[in-house]
């Protein structure tokens, strides 16, 4: 059983210290060990036995918050292989593609296993995530960052290294598909998702949105497709002074959601109203197309009849 740790500190726990300029660091409380710096050493004996936002000093006289790291603290400092799926994007994987407690999952690829651990919270100990990562370094960190994070290998969860296989895995609830052409394994999420299930496909470019949502419409067993992108920006709050921070977390990708439909049902077509300018657009290019055409006509028209009055010549 996974146990989340509260209370005071323990041997064992992870704890992030910050800094009165809000510089973080995490270290793994032991018995008789230090965390040194160059404002001075910080004993773990310190914290040990100590609750949860207590202020602990370091030997040169700096003063430290000490908590324990959220997920998206740790999803953002752990040990990478592949990039992680940040904090913002992870978030809106578990609220919109609604990963739910008790969910049966599918994730591919397992990348350095930031978005594993976001799942496996939100399914808890009676769901399943079952992650596929084709590299098998990749999976190493992977387990590594799962296992340090919940304090050892989670029940809920199966890493399997290579390519994602559908063989055999069928009534899952959600598709999760963190890979560079996840168009490529659309029917295969089709295959494993039960009807009403959900795909959901993290893509970094306009272009691999492009296809994603083509190839997901193309395929018939999907509803409509809904795409977006979240940019968060903090606010600098001091007493009046009260103004959007100078930097941002922008663009870091594209989020892609479908339903699957029940086997039989086609949907009916999505109607869309035009854009300003569309329907004169249309015709201008049609327009032009017939044009082209009169102009293809009239000079095959005018060739037969030179040709025609050539042939005429060299007779007479």
């Amino acid at each position: 059983m996974i146990k989340h740790p509260r209370g005071p500190f323990a041997a064992g726990d992870q704890v992030q210290l910050t800094d009165p300029k809000g510089r973080q660091h995490r270290l793994v409380l032991a018995p008789g060990r230090s965390f040194h710096t160059h404002r001075g050493a910080l004993a773990h004996d310190d914290l040990i036995g100590r609750p949860e936002g207590s202020l602990v000093t370091s030997a040169g006289g700096t003063p430290y918050l000490a908590f324990r790291p959220l997920l998206a603290d740790y999803s953002i400092s752990m040990v990478r292989g592949a990039a992680v799926v940040y904090p913002k994007d992870a978030a809106q994987i578990v609220g919109l593609a609604d990963i739910f407690p008790g969910a049966r999952v599918v994730e591919a690829g397992a990348g350095s296993g930031a978005l594993s651990c976001w799942l496996l919270r939100a399914v808890g100990e009676h769901g399943s995530v079952t992650s596929f990562e084709r590299r098998s370094d990749f999976a190493e960190i992977a387990a590594a960052n799962v296992e340090q994070y919940f304090g050892g290998p989670h029940p809920a969860w199966r890493l399997m290294v290579g390519e994602l296989d559908a063989a055999g895995i069928t009534g899952v609830d959600r598709v999760v598909l963190d890979m560079l052409a996840p168009w490529d394994h659309a029917a295969a999420a089709a295959a494993m998702l039960m009807p009403g299930g959900l795909v959901c496909c993290y893509v970094a470019t306009v272009t691999q949105l492009a296809r994603t949502v083509g190839v997901l419409r193309e395929q018939g067993n999907f509803a409509e497709p809904a795409a977006w992108e979240t940019l968060q920006r903090g606010w600098h709050v001091d007493g009046l002074a009260v103004r959007p921070e100078h930097r941002m977390v922008g663009h870091t990708g594209f989020l892609v959601t479908a339903r699957r439909l029940a086997d039989g049902v086609v949907a009916p077509p999505r109607r869309r109203r035009p854009s300003k300018g569309a329907e004169a657009a249309a015709a201008e290019a049609a327009g032009a197309e017939a044009a082209a055409a009169a102009v293809l006509v009239r000079g095959e028209h005018e060739s037969s009849g030179r040709n025609g009055m050539e042939a005429e010549d060299r007779e007479g």
